[in-house]
């Protein structure tokens, strides 16, 4: 009794002790995870779950998304999971976006993961057309998109139409051109040809740098009225905050960089901008719920922040994480150089071994050939030989006949012809008999001629029979010599692992002189990448010239309009927003 009752305690005791949990999935741009979380968790112990799990460092880029009545919105880490104005219902989803923008990608992102979350999520948005590109542009990025995704181009794998199924460009962009998809395709593919040599993360490192020159490119947009009432666009991104036109988010009206702005508060739905200088008006504006009030404090919070961070000295995680980048890239670096030397290695000795089994081949048709002949010139001897034979004897015949022509013409004439029509008739048969005589004597010369030069060409059939067993012998001598030569084509890639094991024993030696020259590598691809920009920007051009008689005028969107006549201007986004700060110190009219 007091055993049982001891029991049911420990269990309910252990029963109370187990937390409650409720189940969430996350959503990244390319995974789907779920976490079974307690209910006494706040947010960051769920973030720092999801970082965890991805192997993610850079977490400052990044935070959980939630809708809220069609309203975005970002889990707090300071409150807790259940108390946010999330479904209630499991599991309770969430998506793992990045929240902050850097301003200089190659800079700022350190870790591969991070850099391809980044890449993802901006080549969606441009794809949905959350982020304006022109067309020239789509066909470029769209070409990183390929290499990160398929590799080297190989002409005999990436056949015509393999990109038939893969979503590149805006549809957008697709319908603004009386264009096929296999001649979007051939235009992909000639600039995709272009980047051989770059691994995954180098394309998508290139895709990102393109990208962040976009005019959208980080800028959260948010409806707002002014004192006047007058509808415009808010737009909250790395390098401050702009006020755009509805009808304009391309080009700002003004921006407040973050390092000339003083304060940004807000009160219920009345937000204050106040610039540094105190000559330059103070600007206010009314969202039109309190709830985006709050998400514009943080972005400008979490933004201004990581401006000013910018600007300081990497702290130690961040030096210890951009060494680590470094050593990762050089072990990468070196690791590929070694691939490539192999491969190298390994299509020069294919192609040794194709060639002397090309050259193995071309000698035995010699051999077969010189074969052939002999056995024909073994025939032909025989022949002349036989016909030689033939020929004396029939030379030998018609002498024998000829004589005997003779002592028949002797005979004829000593015998006594009694009358003259005999005479003649013996005149006559004495000289058909000399006639026949001659031309016995004619061609008994002619076949003792003939013998003779069936003797002579006997005699040069031989000598061609002793030559082609002379070449014979020396097709059968070389090719006795190309047996080692294949021999050492095969040993060849046994070869290859020895070489492997140094360069792999070679690539956890990191020296510092190996480092210096990285280093310098790294700033001559910088200044590389400088002179190819120029490059770039023509080969746009063409492409945009080579396409513009293709448009179609009539599905110009609003964007496209204000992009070429920011183009035809010389705007981008960068002087755009310069311009704006050098007339900071007049008051704000808008």
């Amino acid at each position: 009794m007091a055993g049982a009752i001891a029991s049911r305690m420990s269990f309910s005791s252990l029963k109370r002790k187990q937390p409650k949990t409720f189940t969430v999935r996350i959503m990244t741009m390319d995974a789907e995870m779920e976490f079974n979380c307690e209910v006494k968790w706040k947010g960051k112990d769920l973030f720092d779950l999801v970082c965890r799990t991805l192997g993610l460092r850079e977490t400052w880029f990044f935070g959980l998304q939630y809708m809220i009545k069609d309203t975005m919105a970002w889990l707090k880490m300071d409150k807790k999971v259940l108390d946010h104005d999330v479904p209630k219902e499991e599991p309770v989803t969430f998506h793992f976006l990045a929240k902050f923008y850097p301003e200089n990608a190659e800079e700022e992102l350190v870790q591969e993961i991070t850099q391809h979350l980044f890449f993802l999520q901006v080549k969606k948005q441009i794809l949905d057309e959350k982020i304006y590109c022109p067309p020239e542009a789509s066909v470029l990025l769209a070409s990183y998109a390929v290499q990160a995704k398929y590799g080297d181009y190989d002409p005999t794998v990436h056949k015509r139409g393999f990109l038939a199924q893969e979503e590149l460009l805006p549809k957008r962009v697709i319908n603004l051109y009386q264009m096929t998809p296999e001649m979007w395709e051939e235009r992909i593919t000639a600039w995709y040809g272009q980047h051989r040599g770059r691994a995954r993360d180098e394309a998508e490192m290139e895709y990102l740098k393109i990208a962040q020159d976009l005019e959208m490119y980080g800028v959260n947009y948010f409806a707002i009225r002014n004192k006047k009432g007058t509808e415009l666009l808010l737009g909250v991104d790395a390098l401050g905050l702009h006020i755009y036109d509805l009808e304009n988010k391309l080009t700002p009206k003004i921006s407040f960089p973050w390092n000339e702005i003083r304060n940004v508060s807000y009160s219920d739905k009345e937000f204050t901008i106040k610039p540094l200088d105190k000559k330059t008006d103070v600007f206010k504006f009314n969202s039109s719920k309190l709830r985006v009030n709050k998400l514009i404090l943080q972005l400008c919070i979490g933004n201004h922040d990581l401006f000013m961070r910018r600007r300081k000295a990497d702290s130690l995680e961040v030096q210890q994480m951009k060494a680590q980048a470094r050593e990762e890239k050089a072990r990468k670096q070196m690791e590929r150089q070694r691939l490539a030397r192999e491969k190298q290695m390994r299509e020069e000795a294919e192609r040794t071994r194709d060639e002397l089994e090309r050259r193995l081949l071309q000698l035995k048709e010699e051999a077969t050939m010189a074969n052939e002949a002999l056995m024909r010139s073994e025939e032909t001897a025989d022949l002349l030989a036989e016909k030689a034979q033939i020929t004396e004897e029939e030379a030998k015949l018609l002498a024998q006949k000829a004589a005997e022509a003779e002592q028949e013409m002797q005979r004829i004439k000593a015998t006594a012809i009694r009358t003259e029509d005999e005479k003649r008739l013996m005149e006559q048969k004495v000289l058909e008999a000399e006639m026949l005589a001659l031309k016995m004597a004619e061609e008994s010369e002619r076949r003792a001629k003939e013998a003779d030069q069936l003797k002579q060409d006997l005699q040069e059939a031989r000598d061609s029979e002793r030559r082609a067993k002379q070449k014979l012998l020396e097709i059968t001598s070389k090719s006795s010599y190309t047996q080692p030569m294949n021999s050492s084509t095969t040993t060849l890639p046994a070869d290859l692992p020895t070489f492997s094991l140094i360069s792999e024993s070679l690539s956890f030696d990191f020296k510092d002189t190996d480092m210096k020259r990285l280093s310098m590598e790294i700033e001559k691809e910088k200044v590389e990448y400088m002179e190819k920009s120029k490059h770039l920007q023509e080969q746009l051009n063409e492409l945009k010239t080579e396409i513009e008689a293709l448009k179609l005028k009539e599905r110009e969107t609003a964007m496209d309009i204000l992009h070429n006549e920011n183009s035809d201007r010389g705007n981008s986004k960068h002087n755009t927003i310069k311009k704006p700060q050098a007339q900071g110190r007049r008051p704000i009219c808008i």
